[in-house]
């Protein structure tokens, strides 16, 4: 399974490295938001609370959208070709997966180094370890894009994705805080995973290691990823055994 995992994601790789020009793209809408709301923010703010939140959003775009890619397979046909292959339908699944991380390690190292152009100061330890963080997140979010592709109308993935999104970035805290919302918005927001991604990522770029905030991102995120590769990996074996 190990061998056809880093075949496919090789393969895959290689034709995502072919459209350089469509990695810079997908983290266009974060970069906007860097450069043209990064310097309002940062006169009541710090950059050390935005740029992990537009590393959030960069998340859910880059990830949340990767089910895209298995729509056009099975509209082609490739999908139907890869169930005569002898590989794993776990490996089918964690090729793409892995890509589209690599993917988003790249796109979020570019909004870095933007940010430090800017006045971002977060230390190293900070940063490695909120793209680990990343990382967890981005794979379970792939994963879970892979799901809902292979069960839904492919006519209706991209709308339905594209507009998931917002709430789900709003309700991170990713532009502003969520302590800055009213009682009743705050307390919907503890709903949803990002939330806590984004609190932790917030502690680590500040240099905060060990705190119960770091603690709660650690742990939401990884139950998330649990369960968004729990439910890819069904819906894979399902829909292409």
């Amino acid at each position: 399974m190990i061998r056809d995992t880093w075949v496919l994601f090789r393969h895959n790789l290689r034709i995502t490295l072919r459209q350089k020009v469509g990695m810079i793209f997908g983290a266009i809408q974060p970069l906007f938001f860097l450069v043209l709301f990064g310097p309002i923010f940062a006169t009541f703010g710090t950059w050390e609370v935005l740029v992990p939140g537009l590393i959030i959003q960069l998340s859910l775009l880059s990830t949340g959208m990767a089910g895209f890619g298995v729509v056009f397979e099975r509209r082609t046909g490739v999908l139907e070709r890869m169930r005569v292959t002898p590989a794993s339908r776990l490996a089918l699944l964690l090729g793409r997966v892995l890509t589209n991380v690599v993917t988003l390690v790249v796109q979020v190292v570019l909004l870095v180094a933007i940010g430090y152009a800017f006045g971002l100061r977060a230390p190293a330890a900070g940063l490695l370890a909120g793209l680990a963080l990343i990382v967890v997140l981005g794979t379970s979010m792939a994963a879970l894009s892979y799901a809902i592709a292979l069960t839904m109308d492919e006519q209706l993935f991209a709308p339905v994705m594209s507009t998931a999104v917002i709430p789900l970035a709003l309700l991170s805290g990713s532009f502003l805080p969520m302590s800055m919302a009213p009682g009743w918005l705050d307390a919907l927001s503890y709903v949803s995973p990002f939330r806590y991604a984004v609190e932790a990522l917030r502690e680590l770029f500040a240099g905060h290691y060990l705190t119960g905030t770091v603690l709660a991102g650690v742990v939401v995120t990884a139950l998330f990823a649990v369960a968004g590769l729990a439910v890819g990996t069904r819906v894979f074996n399902r829909q292409a055994a």
